[in-house]
């Protein structure tokens, strides 16, 4: 009973939906920018151990950067050669450069089983400047993968 005043009287709940809020905001955009990470270094391995998926970049040479609207996020990547590299930081020249609303964007982008690349940018989820190719052989080299994996 007496803990239950005190709890009331210090806001100790308020506080602690606010504090946990924060710290939800800071894991996601955590969370979200590793697992950017996280996906591409597989994508990089896949082409490495599997002929058949490495196919997707023979003569393909194209420089993605990866970015949300607060600059938080911001992950290049290199396809050049049948190789690949990925870089963390701006990158100049980019053929495309997709900017996220905010992290929840970028993990729906992610994780869409079925994404729909022109109602995202209808949305406004995601914008981006360059080719619009660039974006469609990059979701249907991560939906491959992610079938690879999940089966499904």
């Amino acid at each position: 009973m007496f803990d239950s005043i005190i709890n009331q009287l210090l806001l100790r709940k308020f506080r602690t939906k606010r504090v946990g809020k924060k710290f939800v905001e800071t894991l996601e955009s955590e969370f979200a920018e590793e697992f950017l990470e996280l996906l591409l270094k597989l994508m990089g391995l896949m082409f490495c151990i599997d002929k058949d998926f490495r196919r997707n970049i023979d003569n393909f040479n194209a420089k993605y950067l990866f970015k949300d609207k607060s600059e938080d996020i911001s992950v290049g990547v290199v396809f050049k050669d049948s190789k690949m590299k990925v870089l963390e930081g701006e990158m100049d020249h980019t053929h495309v450069t997709i900017i996220f609303k905010n992290q929840k964007a970028l993990m729906n982008f992610l994780l869409s089983p079925k994404l729909d690349i022109l109602s995202t940018i209808l949305n406004q989820d995601v914008t981006y400047e360059g080719n619009l190719n660039y974006i469609s052989k990059f979701v249907y080299m991560a939906n491959h993968l992610r079938l690879m994996f999940t089966g499904s």
